[in-house]
């Protein structure tokens, strides 16, 4: 089963700037970030297949952006235009070849009004 580290996060301003950064142990057919707010399900913000597919969660089109690193497993969550209510833990998660999938411990994001 594939390994997932994350790193990024904190505290940013509204309308600043967080990046998000995952890093897999081995070779993935989709990574992507979820994140889960108190109360609320976990949701899918975003994810890039290897062939480039991407999709996106409504609430964050236009302000977010995934990129990945085909050669080095990794991939980044670019996160513009911050609002109060992207407020969450955001958790890196993977497909791997086989079909097993694996979850990142979670990185919190905190953004002040």
């Amino acid at each position: 089963q594939v390994q997932l580290v994350e790193s990024g996060g904190g505290l940013a301003q509204t309308g600043g700037s967080l990046r998000l950064s995952c890093a897999a142990s081995g070779s993935t057919i989709s990574i992507g970030w979820y994140r889960q707010s108190p109360g609320k399900q976990r949701e899918l913000v975003a994810r890039r297949t290897y062939a480039d597919n991407t999709d996106y969660a409504d609430s964050v089109k236009a302000r977010f952006t995934i990129s990945r690193d085909n050669v080095k497993n990794t991939a980044d969550l670019q996160m513009n235009s911050l609002k109060p209510e992207d407020t969450a833990v955001y958790y890196c998660h993977a497909t791997s070849w086989d079909g097993s999938s694996a979850w990142g411990q979670g990185t919190q994001v905190t953004v002040s009004s």
